[in-house]
């Protein structure tokens, strides 16, 4: 086991009872073990507890997970959200700093769902609140009460931007992906590269441009049964080779 890479994974916050709790979904583990090659660390949303530059010293890789909170908009400056929506405030606080400083550090980094919308706010850009209010996009949400297999199939295609990394990466220029999220990328940051755009025009994937190591957001959720879909897969394989890199070189 201290072969593998150690991959930290972000955990939000949930009050369970009277007390707090950090979480991190089943399906992020179980991908990066199936499909990254790596030993899952699950990182608590501690934010200023943590000491960030010992904690990426001793990392691999990290990725940062979907979840049910959204991004407080006051960090991209945008208004107020909707009565009734969820965030996770110290996960903010613990991730928006730690995917910089990650970046910095050249330590390989995947982020997913809220972790692309994070990493994207991270490095200064702005999301919309509502993509299907938004415009000419689609409505990019899952039905609540769908069964899992539903919620997760095949729900539109991405195109893959030529001269990318996910080009690199093998995958088609064109395939299927799931949508499960609400909120989307406004305005890319400066110095990401968008990798992948739904239909609508929605950028779905994007890189750091100059990055010294793996790093890639995308909105749809790879993580999902990874081990059946290629493309998927590939996602993960690509991060995990990364993060073996740089355990090498640790």
């Amino acid at each position: 086991m201290s072969c593998l890479p150690l991959i930290g994974v972000t955990a939000c916050t949930k009050q369970i009872g009277l007390h707090t709790f950090h979480i991190a979904g089943d399906k992020y583990l179980r991908a990066v073990v199936t499909g990254a090659g790596g030993l899952p660390l699950v990182i608590p949303a501690l934010a200023d507890l943590l000491d960030q530059p010992t904690l990426l010293k001793r990392l691999d890789g990290l990725m940062f997970t979907g979840s049910p909170s959204n991004v407080e908009p006051h960090h991209y400056r945008g208004p107020s959200s909707a009565p009734g929506t969820s965030h996770d405030p110290e996960r903010d606080r613990t991730t928006l700093p730690l995917i910089r400083a990650a970046v910095d550090a050249g330590v390989p980094i995947l982020g997913i769902c809220r972790g692309f919308q994070e990493m994207n706010v991270a490095m200064g850009g702005s999301l919309y609140q509502k993509v299907h209010e938004a415009g000419p996009f689609a409505d990019h949400r899952e039905q609540p009460d769908d069964p899992l297999d539903i919620q997760y199939a095949p729900s539109h295609a991405v195109h893959v931007q030529s001269g990318g990394v996910l080009e690199r990466m093998g995958l088609p220029e064109q395939f299927q992906v799931n949508s499960l999220h609400g909120q989307g990328v406004e305005r890319l940051a400066s110095g990401l590269r968008a990798e992948a755009l739904a239909p609508d025009g929605l950028v779905e994937a994007f890189s750091v441009e100059g990055a010294q190591a793996f790093a890639v957001g995308v909105q749809w959720h790879p993580e999902w049964q990874v081990g059946s879909n290629p493309n998927y897969l590939a996602i993960f394989n690509a991060f995990g080779d990364a993060c073996r890199q740089r355990a090498g070189q640790r």
